[in-house]
């Protein structure tokens, strides 16, 4: 998690209000990086009355680059707060109110320092402001001065530098983006603390730039205006710009120039360089190119959607490639892939040729008809859509076994059969409760996770026409025994092949028994636009370690796959161990409900 520090805490205003406290001081958004309008509020961390002070996170903010935590640059009391968690909060927007703010009791004072004076004659006042105003005006524009690399973080001591942003000439302002650097950790911008004009670039695109290296020199080169002393807005700083604005009212006090108070920076040593052949560089991926004009969040989401940035055409300013510029060529290039926007799923992968296998032998071909036609469109579209992976784990069914043969009559009396689908059906639905993203669908086109509030399990049913899966609805609010008479209700039906389409649409997460065929294990594949699958094998006696002694116990394999896009492997990982928990312990089941 990142920290937003220096010049952009600048937002800040002060007002005055008729209350004894004299000003309540308003804290808004500041600047959070080009291009970056707004964030998404993920956790405040102050209340009402509570006390801040200067530097101090108030929030934490997330933005398409990070999440970052966001100091306050006021000390106070909380008098207000003006946003919830949740609530995306734009640059320059109020976050909260501070009553008794740093400086607010020595406000008064200030402004009445030039009432004292107002009575007497107005010639005999005016001197003694400039010898302060003066010597700022004069360092202001004192010589060349020299832009120094920042502190980049923690451990971070240096970067390659991707691309400056600026050339001799050029007028630079302060906060003002002016070079691209790559560390260990991502590509950041480095904003400038200074505003002049560029005389001297001193570094080249493609070198490794160290902390505390000059980067440019600046003519003219001026700092913040001194602030009004009146009930006006004023800006707080704080931060890297505190330091740079207290450094230089300490060199004029001294009557020094920044080149004086410095020591000139040595010249890197030159270093012995490996450059690769051309053709290797562009067989590794290596090779050099230009730089292109793009933010480090718009080359993230080229890397993400596997484009290669230096083949976007950018529409902004300079060529500047935006993030809908990217999109745009990604979707150009998917398009250009597809035949058609309405061709059939088929035709959306390619197949590989098929040689000609009657030059080895007699063959025969059939048609790929019905249900089978459409389970390999499904499946192939499905595979090709979500990455997968399968967990695997097991459960000891032994007190399970034990819990069937009890209620098997009831279940017969209901019309159908206590299997370990059944049961599982029951076990998931409360899993799905606990883990809410296992009963989801990702919307790519909005980007958007689409979570819902129902909970309808299919279970895959093997027929001579092929694979069907007939959707059992709400079975969060069904218990064991009802779950076990609609189950095998609907594989007689498939079976039939009486079922609907509409029987077999709905569901949000899928289960698959093999263990009336055999097997230890396998890779179900994800029903899309579902997320997960549960599969279950055949159960066999195991030795188990329990109680300091090997026990013979009936262990029954689970393998779950599930849509990386969406879900990480430890979360899988406990979906699952959570599932084997219950079947485990069947006296956590009720059977009623």
């Amino acid at each position: 998690m990142g920290t937003l520090s220096g010049p952009v805490l600048g937002n800040t205003r002060r007002k005055r209000i008729d209350r004894e406290t004299g000003y309540v001081t308003e804290f808004k958004l500041p600047e959070l990086g080009e291009n970056i309008a707004q964030g998404d509020l993920v956790r405040l961390m102050i209340s009402l009355g509570a006390s801040v002070t200067e530097g101090q996170p108030v929030m934490e903010l997330e933005t398409d680059k990070a999440v970052v935590e966001v100091p306050s640059s006021v000390s106070g009391t909380v008098n207000e707060i003006r946003v919830k968690e949740g609530e995306k909060v734009k640059v320059g927007q109020v976050i909260f109110t501070v009553e008794n703010g740093s400086g607010a009791k020595a406000r008064p004072a200030e402004a009445q320092a030039p009432k004292a004076p107002a009575a007497p004659p107005p010639t005999e006042n005016p001197p003694a402001p400039p010898p302060v105003a003066a010597p700022r005006a004069a360092a202001a524009v004192s010589g060349p001065s020299e832009f120094k690399m920042p502190e980049l973080g923690e451990n971070i001591s240096q970067g390659d530098l991707v691309r400056l942003m600026i050339a001799p000439g050029a007028k630079v302002s302060e906060g003002q983006p002016v070079m691209e650097l790559e560390t260990d950790k991502a590509v950041v911008e480095v904003p400038s603390s200074l505003s002049g004009v560029v005389k001297d670039v001193l570094v080249k695109e493609g070198e490794k730039v160290k902390v505390g290296q000059v980067i440019f020199t600046l003519e003219g080169a001026a700092s913040a205006p001194p602030q009004p002393a009146n009930y006006a807005p004023v800006e707080h700083s704080s931060g890297q710009q505190g330091a740079r604005l207290a450094f230089q009212a300490a060199m004029r006090a001294e009557g020094k120039t920044e080149e004086q108070a410095l020591p000139p920076d040595l010249p890197p040593p030159l270093e012995e360089t490996f450059r690769m052949p051309a053709q290797l560089g562009k067989v590794a991926g290596v090779e050099h190119r230009e730089p292109v004009p793009a933010a480090p969040h718009v080359r993230r989401l080229a890397r993400e959607l596997g484009v290669d940035i230096h083949a976007v055409q950018g529409s902004g300013p300079g060529s500047r490639i935006s993030k809908d510029d990217v999109k745009a060529h990604a979707k150009t290039l998917i398009t250009s892939a597809t035949a058609a926007l309405g061709a059939p799923a088929s035709a959306r992968f390619a197949e590989p040729a098929l040689p000609d296998f009657s030059k080895w032998g007699k063959i025969e071909r059939v048609s790929m008809r019905g249900v089978r036609r459409k389970t390999a469109e499904h499946l192939r579209e499905a595979w090709n859509t979500i990455p997968h992976v399968t967990q695997q784990d097991h459960a000891d069914i032994t007190e399970l076994e034990q819990l069937r043969a009890r209620f098997a009559p009831r279940a017969a009396e209901a019309g159908g059969k206590m299997t370990v689908t059944a049961i599982a059906l029951k076990v998931c639905a409360s899993a799905l409760k606990v883990f809410p993203q296992f009963n989801a669908s990702i919307d790519m086109a909005k980007e958007e996770i689409v979570y819902k509030q129902y909970i309808n399990i299919g279970v895959a049913v093997d027929t001579d026409r092929g694979l069907l899966v007939p959707v059992v609805r709400d079975v969060d609010k069904k218990n064991i025994v009802e779950l076990a008479a609609e189950l095998t209700q609907f594989s007689k039906k498939a079976r039939d092949k009486k079922l609907t389409p509409a029987e077999m649409e709905g569901g949000t997460f899928t289960i698959t028994n093999l263990g009336g065929i055999g097997g230890t294990g396998f890779s179900p594949i994800v029903n899309h636009p579902e997320v997960a699958i549960l599969g279950l094998s055949r159960s066999s006696m195991a030795p188990l370690w329990i109680d300091g002694k090997f026990e013979p116990r009936l262990v029954l394999p689970l393998s779950l796959s599930y849509d990386h896009r969406l879900i990480d492997g430890a979360d899988a990982a406990r979906f699952l161990r959570w599932i084997a928990e219950a079947i485990e312990q069947p006296f956590l089941l009720s059977v009623q409900g």
